[in-house]
């Protein structure tokens, strides 16, 4: 399924991966110390989520619990295959010599991605 967020509502996204289901109050006490958001910010965008798609909203008992409505990898795979088309003409090995080139990339990821590949290439 794919998922438009932006980067405030990916911030909600990734709370309510961490643990779900999750009330307002609670996401906005976890991500008010590093964001500074108000209940009003957390409530608006979790409401234009839920309008989106991207969160499940059950309303059954006093309090409104919400849960991601896709899974992480599920949205990181997502994401991943939108940034290669947009930036990279959908060509992963660019990427990764962006990566590379620009010092992202350590020696021992390196080495991880070639055993990832040699054993993809054993299946």
């Amino acid at each position: 399924m794919p998922i438009q967020c932006t980067e405030a509502e990916w911030k909600i996204m990734e709370v309510l991966w961490d643990h779900h289901p999750r009330t307002m109050a609670d996401v906005t006490k976890t991500l008010e110390p590093s964001t500074g958001w108000t209940r009003h910010t957390v409530i608006t965008l979790l409401k234009r989520m839920q309008e989106k798609g991207s969160v499940q909203v059950d309303e059954t008992g006093n309090v409104k619990l919400y849960r991601p409505a896709v899974s992480k990898e599920e949205a990181s795979a997502d994401q991943t295959q939108k940034l290669l088309s947009r930036v990279f003409s959908g060509k992963a090995s660019l990427l990764i010599n962006n990566l590379v080139d620009s010092g992202k990339v350590t020696v021992k990821e390196m080495e991880e991605m070639l055993q990832m590949l040699r054993n993809e290439g054993k299946k």
